[in-house]
């Protein structure tokens, strides 16, 4: 909530960095579909928070070794941010993760696939982005810990990213 207000109503650019949540849940994007998604009956026998974002994006479970990371920006803020489409804000935030001097230098294999960040092939950040006139915003959850018995709440996405293979959330 905190971010969409910042969107909707701020004027300023922002990052704002959360570390972590209180404990596990799913996280849908504004479009997601729980049952197309989610094991809804394994979620809530065992008392599995699920939030629906106000961004796009696709599903994460997050949980106390998430990073989440949030810029809500002007389009004219600095001469060197991306028009407000979501490839060129993917293309920047690459960049600024994975470039000299940013946040993953020095991670080998670190890199923009698609629409998530990467260490080779594996995920370790997916993305999801609100774009309004003049303003945009891009969330980030890296994953930090990955838990392979939480992967069981995911059922396997009708869409996913080609590099995946078909692989599944646990591979």
């Amino acid at each position: 909530r905190l971010e969409e207000a910042l969107l909707r109503v701020s004027s300023e650019n922002y990052c704002v960095v959360n570390d972590g949540a209180k404990s596990p849940a799913v996280v849908l994007g504004i479009s997601g579909k729980p049952h197309a998604l989610l094991d809804v009956e394994a979620a809530q026998r065992d008392d599995l928070t699920v939030i629906k974002r106000f961004s796009g994006g696709g599903t994460v479970i997050v949980d106390g070794d998430t990073q989440f990371v949030t810029l809500v920006m002007n389009r004219d803020a600095h001469g060197s941010l991306p028009a407000p489409f979501p490839r060129p804000i993917m293309d920047w935030t690459g960049e600024l993760y994975g470039a000299r001097g940013g946040v993953f230098d020095g991670v080998r294999g670190f890199r923009l696939r698609e629409n998530d960040y990467v260490v080779g092939e594996k995920k370790v950040g997916g993305n999801a982005q609100s774009i309004s006139s003049g303003r945009w915003l891009h969330h980030t959850s890296f994953l930090f810990n990955f838990r392979d018995e939480m992967m069981r709440y995911l059922r396997h996405p009708e869409k996913t990213p080609e590099y995946r293979g078909g692989r599944s959330h646990a591979d």
